[in-house]
């Protein structure tokens, strides 16, 4: 997609059709361009509202409705899907990945658009079992590891159907976002565990590390791609990559609520049988564990990533991830979902 001025250094405003859009990063995508004037036809299963824009309530599943709303489109985001880390999942996140993708797709080239960005998951490249591997675009998926969990598997299934479906006439972009964090996860689908931090739920530091960036700097990011990206490839977004060990320290120092003193074992066997031990004694005495088996085990591998390629080819930034940690504490803070006394004077004295 070409950039489009109007003469004052800004871009045209265009017809933009968005799905997914009341999630956590659709929602901030349609903040984003709202604000910008573009015109959004912005869709997803339950409907709603978001900022000024009605949200129509639309099964992607169904490609002909999607043709039907999305006609007239110059440009479409696909940011739909479900998170969820049980392996039990299987057969739903298939469903909500890959057949919702194809099926989106199909619409979305029958309805005449051009130029599609699919958003996927820094998971279905950067997981190891490796401290020292960061990976990038270029890197093989970790088949081994992802065939273990439903999610990673179906979103690597779904990221691929979507490549797939590029053509000279109908250019397919997918954008690969580690972790979301920021404000405004109202269904907690990305910040549920600095939430179990906050309410010193969680009981032991996990042996691996993990990688976020801000949910606004990814909506950031999916706008670029549609106006910068190569068609057929992906992108990483992402801000920093932490041992879980360096980002409990640094949520403990914005917060003010304690890191947990036990640490997992780096053996993941060993790990593991601590874990399913842990979880019988909670459920033993009557009550559910709020870290589950396996948050456990994706807790001690490195989900590491560069997002070099998107610097430098999208023009993408990421904030500094202290102002995204610090924004997604005050904001589960300020929505009452964790008491915090005092953490408003505290976080304005930091420097994480």
């Amino acid at each position: 997609m070409s950039h489009t001025s109007n003469g004052n250094g800004h871009v045209a405003p265009k017809k933009l059709w968005i799905a997914g859009a009341t999630g956590f990063l659709g929602s901030h995508l349609v903040k984003r361009l709202e604000a910008a004037g573009h015109s959004l036809v912005a869709v997803s299963r339950s409907g709603g509202k978001v900022g000024g824009t009605d949200v129509r309530a639309l099964d992607v599943l169904d490609a002909e409705a999607v043709a039907e709303s999305a006609r007239g489109a110059e440009g479409a985001f696909l940011v739909t899907g479900k998170v969820s880390r049980s392996k039990d999942a299987a057969e739903e996140l298939h469903r909500a990945h890959v057949q919702a993708t194809r099926s989106a797709l199909d619409g979305l080239r029958r309805a005449g658009v051009r130029r599609v960005v699919v958003a996927s998951t820094s998971g279905t490249i950067a997981v190891s079992r490796d401290e020292g591997v960061i990976a990038d675009e270029s890197s093989a998926a970790p088949l081994e590891l992802i065939a273990r969990w439903p999610y990673y598997r179906s979103k690597l299934y779904a990221e691929r159907a979507a490549l797939e479906a590029n053509a000279p006439d109908f250019e397919v972009i997918v954008v690969n976002p580690s972790l979301l964090l920021g404000p405004g996860d109202l269904r907690e689908s990305s910040t549920g565990d600095v939430r179990l931090f906050l309410q010193k739920a969680i009981p032991a530091v996990p042996a691996g590390g993990l990688a976020f960036v801000d949910v606004r700097d990814a909506a950031e990011g999916m706008w670029l791609a549609l106006e910068r990206g190569r068609p057929g490839e992906r992108y990483l977004l992402n801000a920093k990559n932490l041992t879980f060990a360096s980002f409990l320290s640094r949520l403990e120092r914005i917060s003010g609520i304690k890191a947990p003193v036990l640490k997992m074992p780096r053996s993941r066997p060993l790990a593991s049988g601590m874990s399913r031990l842990y979880v019988k004694a909670v459920r033993a005495i009557g009550g559910e564990p709020p870290v589950d088996e396996e948050s456990a085990e994706l807790g001690q591998y490195y989900w590491y990533c560069d997002a070099s390629r998107a610097e430098r080819e999208l023009g993408f930034h990421a904030r500094d991830p202290g102002e995204t940690l610090r924004d997604t504490v005050h904001d589960l803070a300020a929505r009452g979902v964790v008491f915090l006394p005092g953490f408003a004077e505290r976080s304005s004295a930091l420097d994480v």
